[in-house]
């Protein structure tokens, strides 16, 4: 009787821990309320969103109610500013990213190397990321690219040049010196850190053949940042198309629609006046516009992870 008391004991022990599927059951009641709060976080905005792009809702005229159809769609489109805000925020996007996935890859390759002071350059490097959009813009409009007092201008003088006014100008080309000198940072940081995993012998190993430093760069170090450079693409791309303090501040859309991108238009023809209706139709197009970049970028970087998986 002794010997069954030990093996009863043992099994009503079993019995009373829970099982995986006991388990498994508590995680999903626990993480209930978690994902329902984010679901109605996400959701009720989108609807509400959805619900006045179709209605008239202005607040300056609220007798003016009711269902509006693709009025507020069509009125939008048909702008004579719409178009070329699109094109303007394809160029701006472009650029951004050329110029700093193009630095990025050149400083992430610079600070690989030691070299005295690299730790504080490291850190002036990343510092722009931090600058607020309005700080940054208003540093770039009063004390860069002023005409007057700015410091290009001084150093064109010096250099017995014409000071440009850039943003009457040349207003797109400022924005996009604004916006890639704040992303460029970030772009460094991901293909730093990426460059910084790439195996040491096989760089020795290129070495020994008598590889130069333009055959490693092309063949060596380009070819393993492939991954990195595609999540640059992809974040920065989706985060560039609500750009908008950088533009507010310095040129206000202007010169005419210079520099006028589809976020910017958004708030110039809903918020300004004070229309929710059309504001919400731009919001809901904006909307469409990021998931069908977001989806072809989505696509280039799977097929990038799955061609580097292969080889």
């Amino acid at each position: 009787m002794g010997h069954l008391h030990m093996p009863l004991s043992h099994a009503a022990q079993e019995g009373a821990l829970p099982t995986p599927e006991r388990r498994a059951g508590t995680t999903r009641w626990l993480a209930a309320p978690s994902v329902a709060v984010l679901v109605l976080w996400m959701t009720i905005p989108l609807a509400m969103t959805i619900w006045y792009s179709f209605s008239h809702y202005n607040l300056l005229n609220p007798d003016a109610s009711g269902f509006a159809g693709l009025d507020n769609y069509r009125y939008l489109v048909t702008d004579p500013s719409f178009v070329p805000s699109i094109v303007h925020t394809l160029e701006l996007i472009g650029w951004v990213l050329v110029i700093t996935v193009v630095g990025g890859i050149l400083m992430a390759v610079l600070f690989d190397r030691k070299f005295p002071g690299q730790g504080i350059a490291r850190l002036l490097a990343i510092g722009p990321f931090f600058v607020m959009p309005t700080v940054s813009a208003l540093i770039w409009k009063n004390m860069m690219l002023h005409p007057v007092y700015g410091v290009v201008a001084a150093v064109m003088r010096w250099f017995g040049m014409q000071p440009i006014d850039w943003f009457a100008t040349y207003p797109l080309f400022a924005i996009i010196v604004i916006v890639a000198w704040q992303w460029l940072p970030f772009a460094f940081l991901i293909l730093f850190t990426a460059i910084q995993s790439l195996d040491e012998e096989q760089k020795e190993a290129a070495r020994i053949d008598g590889a130069g430093p333009l055959a490693m760069f092309f063949y060596i170090t380009l070819p393993h940042l492939r991954r990195a450079i595609s999540v640059v693409v992809m974040m920065e791309t989706i985060f560039l198309l609500s750009i908008f303090a950088e533009i507010y501040t310095t040129t206000s859309g202007g010169p005419g629609n210079a520099t006028t991108i589809l976020s910017y238009l958004i708030y110039a023809l809903g918020l300004q006046q004070f229309d929710v209706g059309l504001a919400s139709a731009g919001g809901i197009l904006a909307v469409v516009l990021a998931n069908i970049v977001a989806f072809f970028l989505v696509r280039m970087l799977a097929k990038n992870l799955k061609g580097e998986y292969e080889a």
